[in-house]
């Protein structure tokens, strides 16, 4: 009696032993084999069905992201696959794990032109850790366990698995080995005690240091040693967008959001700075501004668990090449108990005058007609959360106004698109989340031209009863462009107002529970209303057009030449 199985099913059962519960995808002919042996395993690997491709690997970006697990996404060839870059390219940037698998045509047709074929490969090599086409059913669960091993391990990030119609259909035995190791791939490099003393003695000598938490601590579960260091040396804390919620949002030591739109504190002091501690972060020129302007003052200590990043973009004085967790616990142990009251209190000043110039204009606003300002609404929606929500965001003005005034309490609570920028990335990855964390509560704030871009996806809220609470801050137009056309294109809105349909009506077709908000009057009860329900609702928002994001550091100035509103720059005193 033969013990063989087909190759579908030898990748079903692969990715169970992987752990793999959840999955998302969208069938088509050639991964036809796969979803036909995913019929039998529904117990043990449920799937969530995407509207398109694109929503389906961003949902798988969302769970990743909220979860810390691989996400997994499933696609046909051609066009299916085709539909995956975007994700495959956002997941790379924002080091995300994505283990993606794309039916192809079977061998003896590659090359030929053959229906719905397409180089999968060479096609997602640009924007993958690694890419990989299998013709044969016994190299099924090797690359699967190779695959997962190389999202998940050292710097995150996508992988393809490109199976061949006829990888699939043929018989082998299933054998299954994690895959723990692969020569001359060292995703967790040991650290010198040297270098970490060399960085001690450093943070130790400093008397204005500041530690810039990116990205990478969240991924490496660095929490708790970031607060530890920053505590023990009274360090202050600044965060890119991605590494918000890597400290409390009120935690004295948090001093905000770096980069074009931060607060002024983090960016006024980073060019005040001596020593600059970046953690997991790849000095973004949203973060930097002009490279030429940046950091004058300070030695930079980065640590990276990828040593591509090192005296990329801004040159270290050390670098440690290491996973943040560990490097950052080794400098808590090791570095002085230290009080540095002034530097932080040089934080609050700029904190004062960015309250009273900025923040309180934006949160209790006074417009005449009643339309609202993005920052009221998602500070009043933060507020109603109890500030414990997980944020989910789309791309423009909407980002950037959530990010600010959003609460944080927990780890893992910002997901945003941050390297690629990607408009349509919001709403899926929204239903991801809740999806991988269904005890949390999910917001989304999106407006309403990225809303659209994926607006399908409705359809996976509704056949899965997935509680997502989405805001969208509806002004007609493509806002962040708009501002941007108005600050530095003199007022030439071109192409951005938009015409939108009634979504609230939208909504209710997917059985979603809407309500439009008109006027400021309407806003708490509505608010109230969406808290109190666990299904899905969509809070349809009517927001000011003319409202800008600001502080602003505009493209090409330094990042301490910030502009307060849309004619004056801030000359700290």
């Amino acid at each position: 009696m033969s013990n063989k199985i087909s190759g579908s099913e030898i990748l079903i059962r692969a990715l169970i032993d992987q752990g793999t519960d959840i999955v998302f995808g969208y069938p088509g002919g050639q991964i036809m084999p796969v979803y036909d042996r995913l019929y039998d395993f529904t117990d043990r690997l449920h799937h969530y069905l995407a509207r398109h491709e694109q929503g389906a690997i961003h949902a798988a970006e969302g769970f990743a992201r909220a979860t810390g697990k691989t996400g997994v996404v499933i696609a046909t060839s051609g066009p299916g696959a085709m539909n995956l870059i975007t994700g495959l390219n956002d997941a790379l940037m924002d080091s995300t794990p994505i283990v993606a698998i794309t039916g192809q045509v079977q061998s003896s047709l590659l090359g030929k032109d053959a229906f719905q074929e397409s180089d999968v490969v060479s096609t997602t090599l640009p924007v993958t850790k690694w890419a990989i086409q299998v013709r044969r059913p016994e190299d099924v669960a090797p690359a699967v366990a190779r695959a997962f091993y190389i999202a998940n391990s050292g710097r995150p990030g996508p992988v393809v698995i490109d199976l061949a119609k006829d990888a699939q259909s043929g018989m082998a035995e299933y054998i299954y080995h994690p895959c723990t190791f692969i020569r001359s791939y060292d995703p967790d490099p040991v650290v010198p005690e040297e270098i970490i003393d060399k960085a001690v003695e450093l943070l130790d000598k400093a008397e204005r240091p500041l530690i810039l938490s990116g990205h990478g601590v969240t991924i490496a579960k660095a929490e708790e040693s970031l607060i530890a260091l920053a505590e023990k040396g009274d360090i202050p804390v600044g965060c890119t967008m991605l590494g918000l919620s890597s400290i409390p949002t009120d935690h004295p030591l948090n001093k905000g959001m770096l980069g074009m739109h931060g607060n002024l504190g983090p960016n006024i002091n980073t060019n005040k700075a001596d020593v600059i501690l970046a953690v997991g972060m790849r000095f973004d020129d949203r973060v930097t501004g002009d490279t030429s302007k940046y950091a004058p003052n300070a030695k930079i200590i980065h640590i990276d668990i990828d040593s591509s990043e090192f005296d990329k973009v801004i040159k270290s004085d050390l670098h440690i090449h290491g996973n943040a967790a560990t490097v950052l616990g080794k400098l808590a142990a090791k570095v002085k108990k230290n009080s540095r009251k002034n530097w932080n209190d040089s934080f609050e000043r700029h904190k004062k005058v960015e309250d009273e110039r900025v923040k309180d204009r934006e949160i209790n606003p006074s417009t005449p007609d009643g339309k609202m300002l993005m920052g009221e609404v998602i500070n009043k929606v933060s507020q109603a959360f109890n500030n414990d929500a997980i944020l989910v965001t789309d791309v423009g003005q909407n980002q950037m106004f959530s990010v600010r005034y959003f609460g944080f309490t927990k780890p893992r609570s910002v997901i945003s698109s941050g390297g690629l920028g990607t408009m349509g990335f919001g709403l899926p990855a929204s239903i991801g989340a809740k999806i991988g964390v269904p005890e949390r509560n999910v917001v989304l704030f999106i407006g309403d031209g990225g809303f659209q871009m994926t607006i399908e996806e409705l359809g996976m809220i509704m056949e899965y009863n997935v509680g997502v609470k989405i805001v969208l801050l509806n002004n007609n137009f493509l806002g962040n462009v708009r501002q941007w056309q108005h600050l530095f294109f003199n007022s030439r809105y071109s192409a951005t107002p938009m015409v939108n349909p009634d979504f609230k009506t939208l909504a209710s077709a997917y059985g979603i529970a809407a309500r439009d908000v008109t006027h400021r009057d309407e806003l708490e009860d509505a608010i109230k209303e969406m808290v109190s329900t666990d299904k899905a609702f969509l809070l349809n928002v009517n927001i000011d057009e003319t409202d800008m994001v600001f502080p602003m550091t505009p493209g090409g100035h330094g990042v301490d030449e910030i502009l307060l509103n849309a004619t004056e720059y801030y000359k700290p005193v």
